[in-house]
């Protein structure tokens, strides 16, 4: 596969970092971060009015962009760079599951209101048994349906007007529900983590009564499966920004600090730290816009899920590590003073060690490619 961005990807990728360098400087994501609702909502409503970065995915049918997923990365990369405190990701990733479900004036209804801006969340797992486990049981009851359970690390879940909700029936029968969070028996907490820059959430729900026009997907076994595939897509992008931010940073201080009459940059151990960072950060990103490009052949029918988990767990295994091993030898670049509060260094480290264990570490990455070629199984709990 040859693979090189078109003008208006340049383009994109151009303005994107020029907004966010303006807009989501260091000053700006640690207020966000640390404020009561955990982003900016002006900063929110500036990039829903004027960049319609919620919109890429979303089809023009419902005042979507109607673009692409190399698109999207090259904008979460972007946003992955500058920490962006924003439920840029929860939005995509609720605008991903819509689009596997059936077309119905729900579904696009709720892509409409994503676009427009509204935060929607996807409620998945409970973790009991890996990330593609349910946590919410569905019971039929005369002319309604009750959802009970939980689901943990639900991004900007507290911010969310709308919760997509996975539930599984006592069949083993999976089903996904859109559900207001003000509904009766439902509680929403938010998650304290180490990374602060992406708010998580708890959604508890008890008995909480869902009628048939709530339902987006009444046989959602079959999306579970490319839902957490596009998922990792989508962290991944976040991850290689994670990655070259966390190189440019380091390289930026390591030709400001002295020692011994000269710049660290010129010790030859300095060298190969920036070296190593480089080759894993570029490698990372190879395999994160060939996931793209296998995302969008696979909505258009012209490759196989097999192919789309593959490249999944690939990019991946290989980016988690990447974000993780980047920030991490940045922050030995940096000497002591790398894990102080004074430092940006120390927030990419923390979201480098939460998104390298969010929707599957890189061992269970490469556990499932293995699978995939020995044993003919692609599944990733």
């Amino acid at each position: 596969m040859k693979f090189a961005f078109t003008d208006e990807q340049r383009m994109l990728k151009d303005t994107s970092q020029s907004f966010l360098a303006a807009e989501s400087n260091s000053s700006a994501v640690r207020t966000a971060s640390t404020s009561e609702k955990t982003y900016d909502p002006q900063l929110w409503s500036k990039i829903c009015e004027d960049m319609y970065w919620q919109g890429i995915l979303a089809p023009e049918a419902c005042e979507g962009l109607g673009l692409g997923w190399v698109e999207m990365a090259i904008v979460l990369e972007a946003a992955g760079e500058a920490l962006l405190t924003a439920p840029l990701f929860s939005s995509t990733q609720s605008t991903a599951a819509l689009l596997l479900c059936p077309q119905s004036a729900m579904r696009d209804a709720l892509l409409s209101a994503i676009v427009r801006g509204d935060v929607i969340s996807l409620a998945m797992s409970d973790q009991r048994e890996g990330w593609s486990s349910c946590g919410v049981v569905a019971t039929d009851k005369s002319n309604t349906t009750l959802l009970s359970g939980s689901a943990r690390f639900v991004p900007f879940g507290a911010a969310a007007s709308k919760l997509l909700v996975v539930a599984v029936d006592a069949l083993g029968a999976h089903s996904l529900w859109v559900v207001d969070p003000s509904q009766e028996g439902v509680v929403v907490t938010h998650t304290p983590t180490m990374d602060q820059t992406r708010a998580m959430a708890s959604v508890s729900l008890e008995n909480v009564a869902v009628s048939v026009d709530q339902l987006l997907a009444d046989d959602a076994q079959a999306l579970i499966e490319p839902i957490l595939a596009l998922s990792r897509i989508l962290v991944v992008a976040d991850q290689v920004g994670v990655a070259q931010a966390s190189l440019d940073m380091s390289v930026d201080y390591t030709k400001e600090r002295s020692q011994f009459d000269r710049t660290i940059a010129s010790f030859q151990a300095i060298k190969h730290k920036a070296a190593d960072m480089m080759l894993k950060v570029e490698s990372a990103r190879s395999l994160l816009y060939y996931a793209a490009c296998v995302a969008d052949a696979w909505f258009a029918g012209e490759a196989s899920i097999e192919a789309l988990q593959e490249a999944a767990f690939m990019a991946s295994s290989c980016a988690s590590e990447a974000a993780f091993f980047n920030a991490g030898t940045g922050i030995q670049m940096h000497g002591g003073v790398g894990i102080t509060e004074e430092y940006d260094i120390q927030l990419y480290f923390k979201r480098a060690r939460a998104t390298e264990s969010f929707l599957g570490r890189p061992a269970e990455m490469r556990e499932a490619i293995a699978r995939q070629l020995l044993d003919g199984g692609a599944a990733c709990n």
